[in-house]
């Protein structure tokens, strides 16, 4: 049995109020940088991971390596982790863009499976990718606890397909910054999942 701590980054700016910050490279906040020893010493207290990995994106790096140093192991990154692009759209107010393309940004609200941003990918992009992650933590640890660090739209991605939801079900999940999913993948590929946007190590 394979079991996946998939996790998000801490706090950067951007969140709130809210941008499509995707691919921008955002340093953790102060309070991101306290979530990120938080979630990493949860994670060092009750599991014993074989590998971390992360986003190339260093708001993820910065966050899987302090998991990875908790619990005496190197983390390494995957580009399949990386946060969704979102083109031209990307580090844009909801204001602005709903403002300048309301047609388009009430699609990506409420039918967010058929939208493409211009300039970057869409939601089929971003699940195969993902997929490729997780065909790569199964095979090659197959026994192992794992630490995935990804984003809010990459970890939805990857939780969809665990759970055999449709995309058009995305914004039915939330993840919130540094948050803990736990997810039990059997040989036979029986899934359970145990824990979904836990942050009550962060109540403090």
């Amino acid at each position: 049995m394979t079991r996946i701590l998939l996790t998000r980054h801490g706090h950067v700016d951007g969140i709130k109020p809210a941008r499509f910050r995707g691919r921008a490279e955002l340093a953790l906040t102060d309070h991101g940088l306290a979530q990120a020893d938080a979630l990493a010493a949860r994670i060092a207290a009750h599991w014993k991971p074989a590998a971390v990995y992360t986003s190339p994106l260093q708001r993820c790096a910065v966050t899987g390596g302090k998991i990875a140093a908790a619990c005496g192991i190197a983390a390494s990154v995957h580009d399949g982790l990386g946060d969704i692009d979102y083109g031209a759209w990307q580090m844009r107010t909801h204001e602005e863009v709903s403002a300048e393309t309301p047609a388009a940004y009430r699609l990506w609200r409420e039918k967010p499976h058929l939208v493409r941003f211009p300039g970057g990918e869409s939601l089929q992009d971003v699940v195969a990718r993902t997929a490729d992650v997780l065909r790569m933590v199964l095979g090659r640890h197959a026994t192992d606890t794992v630490v995935l660090v990804g984003h809010d739209s990459v970890n939805r991605a990857l939780l969809l397909q665990l759970l055999d939801q449709p995309l058009s079900a995305y914004w039915r999940l939330s993840q919130d910054p540094c948050t803990l999913n736990e997810i039990e993948v059997a040989a036979a590929g029986d899934v359970r999942i145990e824990r979904i946007n836990d942050t009550s190590h962060l109540s403090s």
